[in-house]
C-alpha cells in the first residue's frame, strides 16, 4: 500500500448552503467511486473554496456522507485576480495499492476547465 493523494474541483452555480452540499457530495462520491475507494481507505481530505464561498463548510458534506472519523480540513483558496469563481477542490489523501500514474483526478461542471489534462 502507497498513500497517494488525489485531485478534484466542482464549479458551483451559487453560493447557497444546499448547493455547495450538494455539489461537495457529488465530488466526494466520484472521486472516492472513480478510484474504488472505501472510507477506511482515506487518510484525511483537504477542502478548499474560493473567497466567494461563504455559506457552508465543504466538509459539512463529507461528515453527512459518514466521513466523520476522517481528518478534515476547510481552507479558503487564494484570491487570485482573474481566477474562476465558486470553486470547491479538495485534495484526498488515501491508502491504496493503485499507481500514482492509474489515480483518477475529478474535475465537475465548469472546473474541467481548471485541469483539462485530468479531467475526465
Amino acid at each position: 500500500m502507497a498513500v497517494r493523494a488525489i485531485r478534484g474541483a466542482i464549479q458551483i452555480d451559487a453560493d447557497d448552503r444546499s448547493n455547495l452540499l450538494q455539489a461537495t457530495a457529488e465530488l466526494v462520491t466520484k472521486v472516492m467511486h472513480a478510484n474504488s475507494l472505501e472510507s477506511a481507505d482515506l487518510i484525511s481530505v483537504w477542502f478548499t473554496a474560493t473567497p466567494d464561498i461563504t455559506s457552508e463548510f465543504p466538509a459539512v458534506a463529507a461528515r453527512e456522507l459518514g466521513l466523520g472519523d476522517v481528518p478534515l480540513m476547510c481552507s479558503v483558496e487564494m484570491n487570485v485576480a482573474g481566477a474562476m469563481p465558486r470553486v470547491i477542490r479538495l485534495m484526498m489523501h488515501v491508502d491504496t495499492k493503485t499507481a500514482r500514474s492509474q489515480i483518477q483526478h475529478v474535475y465537475l461542471r465548469g472546473a474541467q476547465a481548471l485541469r483539462q489534462d485530468l479531467a475526465q
